[in-house]
Order: structure tokens, then sequence, then C-alpha cells
């Protein structure tokens, strides 16, 4: 004779494989180990710093002793007068 099955219980069941095999696939995918994490962002960190310490001039600290035409001295113009 067959055995009784409960079909609620072998459908949870069924569920929870499921879930645990996309679980171990997004793991294999996505997981990285915290040693990779920190090699990232050491590695992110010293690119940083070399761009940076390249840059002719400090972002948003403009030189206030550079010539040009921004920084030439206004004077009036008393020729219309």
């Amino acid at each position: 004779m067959a055995d009784i099955v409960n079909l609620r219980q072998v459908r949870k069941q069924r569920a929870r494989a499921e879930q645990e095999r996309l679980a171990e696939q997004n793991r294999t995918l996505h997981g990285r180990s915290k040693a990779d994490r920190e090699r990232d962002r050491s590695l992110a960190g010293k690119a940083e710093k070399f761009v940076a310490g390249h840059r002719r001039e400090v972002m948003g600290d403009p030189d206030p002793l550079s010539i040009g035409p921004k920084n030439a001295p206004q004077f009036p113009d008393k020729t219309d007068a």
C-alpha cells in the first residue's frame, strides 16, 4: 500500500529546498570574504591618494595670488566721463 503524504508539508519542504538552492547560488555569485572587502577598500584608498597627490591645485581652495582675468585689479574707466 502507498504511504500517506501530507501535501502541505511536501510543498513547504520543496519551497525551503528551492530557497536554499537560490541562497547558495547567491553566496557563490555575490559573497566576498571580509579580507577581500578590506583589500578592495585599501586599494581604492591608495588610488584616491595617488590621484589627489598629483593634482595641480587643491579643489575648492583657489590660489589668491594667481594671475588671470578674474583676479586682475579693476580700474575705473574715466574716459567716458
